[in-house]
């Protein structure tokens, strides 16, 4: 199983999942055209694809999902309330989901709930084998249903959206800053330094940092929480870009 994200932040979100002859996509925050060129980069094009699995209806997460699925005649995976809530739900096909696991070829997928201010909104595990994935962005708070699935994750793609500091005395109107901090909101420097640390289970092999703020975080502030997380354990560290995202890694 490989993986790789073509853009991560505020701007735009998009993550490739690829396993055997599988290759979903996970939200697509970006056009058509763009995705197109963002897929380019990393070897691949659209009509690669198995489908596009979205979290929620945000337009960071959805802005090109409805055309990319016409264009690709690419069947959507989405719960109930993100269709209903997305504007642009025209889709080649509608597939709904719960939280029950369901299978592209040996690749196992498991979505589960999220504390996001938006309908329906999940994030989700991917399993292949004894490897296994996680995937968890645009979630306010950890809840416990939040780590007992991720327990186990090898590699794990975690928001660290903002710093508290830099969100307090930023540029954003005082009802955003609330709404980004609240329990629906996003994941802080903070909480994703907490969740690592208190974490049952290993250490993960991989961390990625993701989903971060350009306004209200700092490579730097993301950093030092993620030493002071993982010490000295050997895990592999990385801070994904909104601009390209990082490139395809291999779930070890």
């Amino acid at each position: 199983m490989r993986f790789t994200s073509l853009g991560s932040g505020s701007q735009g979100n998009a993550t490739l999942i690829s396993a055997g002859d599988q290759l979903l996509l996970i939200d697509c925050g970006f056009s058509a055209l763009e995705l197109e060129r963002r897929m380019a980069r990393r070897g691949c094009h659209p009509s690669d694809l198995s489908a596009i699995l979205v979290t929620h209806e945000h337009a960071d997460h959805v802005a090109g999902v409805g055309v990319l699925s016409r264009k690709y005649d690419l069947p959507v995976w989405l719960t109930r309330g993100t269709l209903q809530a997305v504007r642009d739900n025209r889709f080649h096909e509608i597939e709904l989901i719960d939280h029950t696991p369901f299978e592209f070829g040996s690749l196992r997928v498991t979505p589960f709930p999220v504390p996001h201010d938006a309908r329906q909104p999940c994030q989700f595990r991917f399993d292949l084998g004894r490897h296994r994935l996680g995937l968890l962005t645009d979630s306010g708070s950890i809840t416990p249903h939040i780590e007992a699935v991720l327990e186990g994750c090898s590699t794990l793609m975690l928001e660290f959206n903002y710093d508290p500091q830099m969100l307090a005395e930023g540029p954003y109107p005082p009802a955003l800053q609330r709404r980004i901090g609240s329990d629906w909101g996003h994941l802080s420097n903070h909480q994703a330094r907490d969740f690592l640390s208190q974490r049952a289970g290993p250490t993960p092999n991989r961390l990625i940092a993701m989903h971060i703020s350009e306004k209200n975080n700092s490579p730097e502030r993301v950093r030092a929480c993620l030493d002071t997380a993982l010490g000295a354990t050997d895990c592999d560290t990385l801070i994904a870009s909104q601009h390209d995202g990082f490139d395809w890694i291999t779930v070890e």
